[in-house]
């Protein structure tokens, strides 16, 4: 099959176009974004994670007739039964805000014991709108979630989510060594060797 040239990026999420476009880098596809084509966000009203991103990417392919990637990603806390998951862009409602989704979560964890919780990503890319056979990836970082932030980078809930084994929160890493580690990182890496495989 012949190699990628062009693909779009099925997100106005400017932290996560920027994580994906790093890892991407190395391919020689041209990687544009989903506003280039007036493409808006489709709804995401599924309940996981691979039905939201594939409804994404086979949108963005639609729209723009090229190939699409969509990831769907979130952080899913134990001791909330796997909450805030595919909600995690809106969990204290809209407009979508961190600050807002962050203080959802510490007052959510309140009384709770358990801290431990991870990120989740899957990643869909669709060759056309109607690809019968989308390439699926997906990745999980483990972690707990701390009371105060720490750090400035990253965005969402990384300035909560900390790294017992690093001592440090996903916002105190700096951005080459989260893609390195990261649940979309590791998805984007599974990725990555599929696209350079000969027989893609």
């Amino acid at each position: 099959m012949n190699k990628l040239a062009k693909l779009v990026i099925a997100s106005n999420n400017k932290g996560k176009l920027r994580e994906i476009g790093e890892l991407l880098a190395p391919l020689e596809i041209e990687v544009m974004t989903q506003s280039q084509f007036d493409v808006d966000e489709v709804d995401e009203p599924h309940q996981t994670f691979i039905e939201n991103a594939l409804a994404k990417a086979r949108h963005a392919s639609y729209c723009s007739n090229l190939p699409a990637l969509a990831d769907d990603s979130g952080i899913c806390v134990n001791a909330l039964d796997g909450a805030p998951g595919v909600n995690s862009a809106r969990f204290a409602g809209e407009p979508r805000s961190d600050v807002r989704n962050n203080l959802q979560l510490i007052e959510a964890l309140h009384s709770r014991t358990d801290r431990h919780a991870y990120y989740y990503c899957v990643i869909v890319l669709m060759r056309h709108a109607n690809d019968p056979q989308p390439i699926i990836v997906d990745g999980s970082w483990h972690g707990e979630i701390v009371e105060q932030p720490r750090g400035t980078g990253g965005f969402g809930y990384d300035p909560y989510f900390y790294l017992p084994e690093l001592d440090k929160t996903s916002a105190e890493l700096s951005a080459q060594h989260k893609n390195k580690i990261s649940h979309r990182g590791q998805a984007l890496a599974k990725l990555v060797k599929i696209l350079q495989a000969d027989n893609f």
